[in-house]
């Protein structure tokens, strides 16, 4: 006979008796953990511990994904940023365990989701309503100083340019040569914002004004020429290095891929399935390469260092052959 009530359950678990194995289970809400009458593990305190009499409990991946989709209603649905504590207490998590399953289920930080979020919310409302006050308090920030002290990292561009879409922004762009064809390098005034390389320049031009529909394109001065200089020499000789500084715009996930691109050592290659590891989702190896198709600074943001799982030379947006080249000089000046 089963026990009938949970002290005797509790007394079975202390036990580890095995008559009752299989009749019901216990769940410990500090770690998350499942487990059985005769389960070897160390036994957990008293008060974080459930018995459960069903033996059709949902896998252990299926209920942390449960309480993840539950905090992150939470977060969407909350005009106040709920904080780690609160989040934890609401799935029946301890602060710890939650915020280590919610990343390792999303790739992100509670705090992180919820800002990817608002910044979602923003941009929908800057869209919809007629001022960027209505937009600031549609998207759930409570001051204007809290939206605009983060306004341009979230948007790009400030508010007033994300309405306009993009209208106003300064692109400077200009060619260079190089022996793989020609290069076309752009920047706004924060940075590197596009490399695109192709032998027809009209291309290069037309996949710039598709890229940024809406912004002002000026041809480079003497100056941004040695912006332009710096690529080429970076493209036909990379152990040099480069230290321009990059306006790197995409959405969240991109972001953390393209970090994990420029994270990969000169003269070495990794797989899609590493990059997907290593920004936390090794189940988003597709969305990794999209990531990687979707990269508009060629070169210095080193797409090119990613293969397919087997070694082979994977699709290349500026070409293979292009991919295989660049490889093979930074493998020669990694060596030397």
């Amino acid at each position: 006979m089963p026990p009938v009530s949970d002290e005797q359950r509790w007394q079975a678990v202390r036990d580890r008796d095995p008559a009752f194995d299989g009749q019901f289970f216990y769940s410990v809400r500090t770690t998350g953990v499942y487990c059985r009458t005769v389960c070897p593990s160390r036994l957990a305190k008293r008060e974080n511990v459930r018995f459960h009499i069903t033996q059709n409990e949902p896998t252990l991946v299926e209920r942390q994904s449960a309480s993840v989709a539950q905090a992150c209603r939470l977060i969407e649905n909350a005009i106040e940023l709920p904080t780690l504590d609160e989040l934890a207490n609401a799935v029946g998590l301890s602060r710890y365990h939650f915020h280590r399953v919610f990343k390792s289920h999303t790739g992100l930080t509670p705090k992180q989701y919820a800002d990817a979020h608002r910044s979602k919310r923003v941009r929908d409302e800057l869209l919809q309503t007629d001022t960027v006050t209505e937009a600031i308090y549609g998207a759930g920030f409570q001051s204007n100083g809290r939206f605009y002290a983060s306004a341009t990292e979230v948007l790009g561009m400030t508010p007033t340019k994300f309405r306009d879409g993009g209208d106003g922004l300064t692109i400077r762009f200009a060619f260079g040569t190089t022996s793989l064809g020609s290069i076309l390098v752009a920047s706004t005034d924060k940075g590197v914002c596009a490399i695109f390389i192709d032998d027809d320049r009209d291309a290069l031009v037309r996949e710039l004004q598709e890229r940024f529909p809406d912004a002002e394109l000026v041809g480079g001065d003497t100056e941004f020429e040695q912006i332009v200089a710096q690529v080429v020499a970076f493209v036909e000789e990379p152990q040099i290095g480069f230290t321009l500084p990059l306006d790197i715009r995409g959405t969240a996930f991109q972001q953390r891929v393209w970090q994990a691109l420029r994270e990969i050592p000169l003269g070495t290659t990794v797989t899609y399935t590493d990059i997907a590891r290593k920004i936390g989702k090794p189940k988003a190896v597709r969305a990794v390469g999209a990531a990687c198709g979707a990269n508009h600074i060629g070169v210095l943001i080193p797409c090119h260092r990613v293969v397919g799982t087997n070694g082979k030379l994977t699709g290349y947006r500026w070409g293979v052959e292009r991919k295989k080249e660049l490889l093979r000089r930074e493998k020669e000046s990694h060596s030397e």
